[in-house]
């Protein structure tokens, strides 16, 4: 197993005295030592005495560390490039990552340098390779930081050591890429040097082919689950801003898919940053928020107001550049929010691809999508229908797969009775856009109601939050009425008996 130790920087080292040359004891050869740029410094015998493996940063243009790795005991540490004072390992891509372009049908993750070029070797010098930067133990940190760059490749072979950490890395990684992504493989030796040190390269290119997913089968006895329902349920909810909705609800879970609904105008978005600043005060968790109507700036502007209670993106708005700063930090600046810049491509696929990278590479537990309906009218096919049943079925999977919390905006069909949702019409779940797919893939559906048009302005900015859809406990019907302040943009809820003047609106 790699032995890595934690790095040691001792400040500027020289390396030129390192040549390149082939590494006999491992039987790698100097083409690929020289692939990988890694040197050796010998004694006056010409025996080997350590190894220098570059590492490089996310461009690939610069190496910004080197592990030295001294034969005689086998230690590691961290030096640094010539001329330059300080190491960047923490900003290093992994081994032999700068020699690939990030697209193919395989590449193989090893637990060391030396297992990566020897797999480089034994695999013909055709397949890309790389390994971890720390051994197994930095392993998930390692696959994480550089998620879409192994995302787009087909498949990704796991070649690490033969051991019970080895095994247990290999199972956690296997978990962060979608199913059936993540091939194991089954071998034999300890590790891949091993393999070419005894002559067996055939061996392991065979078994290298024989690579499978490690997925089980989720068949289990019902005799064996006596465990699971016997033992109180793990808590694992979290409020809404707003009483009266909890009371039904129960709460925001992990692993539900929540489809806020409205007519045009009524407030969706606020509903949603609302929920998001709440996620950010109540929780430690990181929060992915794709605003697909609006932009970046304007997302982080809204979050910002409701710490501040002032809109700061108003130009009668007063504020100061210490209160704005505040916000920020409170909000989109804490390090935990993470924002979609959707100039790129609105595909449906490229949606649940940063959805997924939200979810598994910067560990986002709830994120936020604003809205479908702008994704399905961006397509190609003109099939509205179709392409709603489609992204909700990707997202109901990809809720599966990952266990986050996502909520989702739809928009509305106009009712056919006249009764726009403008003025005040009651929400349905046949009203939802496209077929069925809305209603029946999502756990809970929310619709807003609110008559923005009356005379009355406390009922013109009053929303009922009706529960139409509740799979977790059944509930369903009007529940928590919020007001919108003019002066502070935040939606509070109300307890005020306002009955007669929202009947007087429908």
């Amino acid at each position: 197993m790699n032995n890595y130790v934690a790095p040691v920087s001792k400040g500027r080292t020289d390396t030129s005295a390192y040549q390149f040359s082939d590494i006999s004891d491992r039987k790698i050869n100097r083409q690929t030592a020289e692939m990988f740029g890694v040197r050796v410094s010998k004694d006056t015998n010409g025996s080997i005495i350590s190894h220098v493996y570059p590492f490089y940063e996310k461009t690939g243009q610069k190496i910004v560390a080197y592990k030295k790795r001294v034969c005689s005991d086998k230690s590691f540490s961290v030096i640094s490039p010539e001329k330059e004072v300080h190491h960047g390992f923490d900003q290093a891509t992994l081994f032999g990552q700068q020699l690939f372009n990030g697209t193919g049908k395989y590449i193989t993750i090893t637990e060391g340098e030396l297992d990566a070029m020897a797999t480089y070797q034994m695999l013909g010098s055709k397949w890309p390779v790389v390994s971890l930067r720390s051994g197994a133990q930095g392993a998930e940190r390692d696959i994480r930081k550089n998620l879409e760059f192994f995302n787009s490749y087909d498949k990704v072979v796991l070649c690490l050591d033969n051991d019970e950490p080895g095994k247990k890395a290999a199972q956690k990684l296997s978990e962060i890429f979608e199913i059936g992504k993540c091939l194991i493989m089954p071998m034999t030796r300890k590790d891949p040097c091993e393999y070419l040190q005894a002559g067996d390269s055939a061996s392991f290119t065979r078994e290298w082919w024989r690579a499978k997913p490690l997925s089980p089968d989720g068949i289990v006895s019902g005799e064996d689950v006596w465990d699971l329902v016997s033992t109180e349920l793990e808590n694992n909810s979290i409020s809404y801003p707003w009483e009266d909705l909890n009371k039904v609800t129960y709460g925001i879970r992990c692993g539900e898919l929540v489809t806020i609904t409205a007519g045009s105008g009524i407030g969706k978005s606020a509903i949603m940053r609302e929920i998001i600043y709440h996620i950010l005060k109540n929780t430690e968790e990181n929060v992915g928020a794709l605003f697909m109507e609006e932009s970046i700036r304007r997302t982080a502007q809204g979050l910002m107001s409701i710490d501040a209670n002032k809109q700061f993106h108003l130009p009668t708005t007063v504020y100061t550049q210490e209160e704005l700063k505040t916000a920020f930090k409170n909000t989109v600046g804490c390090g935990r929010v993470y924002l979609y810049d959707h100039f790129g491509s609105s595909e449906i696929d490229n949606i649940i691809s940063r959805i997924r990278y939200m979810a598994k590479g910067l560990e986002c537990k709830y994120v936020f999508l604003d809205h479908i309906s702008i994704i399905v009218s961006s397509q190609e096919n003109g099939d509205e229908r179709k392409a709603l049943d489609e992204i909700m079925t990707k997202l109901r999977m990809l809720v599966q797969e990952t266990h986050i919390s996502l909520f989702v905006v739809s928009h509305l069909k106009r009712p056919q009775n006249g009764g726009g949702h403008e003025i005040g019409g009651v929400t349905t779940l046949s009203q939802l856009r496209g077929s069925a797919g809305i209603a029946q893939l999502s756990d809970i559906v929310l619709g807003l109601e609110r008559n923005s048009q009356d005379d009355d302005p406390v009922v013109r900015n009053t929303t009922i939050v009706r529960v139409l859809k509740n799979r977790f406990s059944g509930e369903t019907g009007p529940t928590s009425r919020l007001v919108w302040s003019k002066e502070t943009g935040r939606l509070n809820e109300t307890f005020e008996d306002l009955e007669a003047d929202i009947e007087e609106a429908f």
